[in-house]
């Protein structure tokens, strides 16, 4: 039987989401606690991959047993055993052949800027104090919608089969004293959404103008494209499928 897993995470004392060897990372934590719990070898896959300190208000994982779970019971035991930083939200049996990544319709980023020096958001938002013309950001995010290859966003040497995106949704707000860029697509590419956000606020800083924007998309070449904003201000915030009303 196979089972999805929804849960959060802060992903500051973390090394991303996939296993690799002498770091800590959410895949390996949830693997652990999951096969301790049921006692036999788990495996979870995961709907995306997270760098280093990027976070996760909801992110997906399936894994495979042969065991009727008592789901109240499990979520319960995992979120004692495990540390701090993760939640478990629920567990959802699915059909067999549903996979977590392959059947993700569209995922949800937020990207989290305070404005004003706050100690108690130094993990999880980044502090710019340079003041932003967010009109003219918004003006430049709507330019996205105009495409569907995404390479100057794509971090280099990335293996991909393509670089096409849908992007359904992107857009700044303004909270008080911090800024919040929502996007939302079918399919991210690697390091996208930070240098998106890195290059609209070169626009806010009027360091290059809309048309240079439109330019940068067309040119496929990350090097022209803005940084790479650090990544504890991103979060995993949503990820839709057909069969999962939420």
């Amino acid at each position: 039987m196979r089972y999805f897993i929804q849960f959060a995470y802060n992903g500051t004392h973390f090394h991303g989401w996939q296993i690799q060897p002498n770091a800590s990372s959410v895949q390996e934590t949830l693997n652990k606690a999951f096969s301790v719990l049921l006692n036999e070898p788990i495996s979870i896959m995961g709907a995306g991959r997270t760098d280093t300190g990027v976070h996760a208000t909801e992110m997906f994982g399936h894994f495979d047993t042969e065991k009727n779970l008592d789901v109240p019971v499990l979520v319960h035991k995992l979120n004692s055993y495990l540390p701090k930083d993760i939640a478990i939200f629920d567990i959802i049996l699915v059909q067999d052949d549903a996979h977590c990544r392959f059947d993700a319709k569209k995922r949800t980023y937020e990207y989290h800027i305070n404005t004003f020096k706050n100690p108690f958001l130094e993990n999880l938002s980044w502090y710019m104090s340079q003041k932003l013309d967010l009109d003219l950001m918004n003006e430049a995010a709507q330019i996205l919608f105009k495409h569907t290859d995404f390479q100057c966003f794509s971090k280099s040497n990335t293996d991909v089969n393509t670089y096409d995106c849908t992007i359904f949704e992107a857009y700044w707000k303004q909270e008080n004293d911090k800024l919040i860029f929502t996007i939302s697509a079918n399919r991210f590419l690697r390091n996208m959404v930070r240098a998106i956000v890195g290059t609209l606020i070169n626009i806010g800083l009027k360091k290059i103008t809309l048309t240079d924007f439109e330019d940068i998309i067309a040119s496929k070449n990350r090097e022209k494209a803005g940084f790479s904003v650090p990544a504890h201000g991103l979060y995993l915030t949503k990820v839709n499928y057909d069969y999962i009303i939420k």
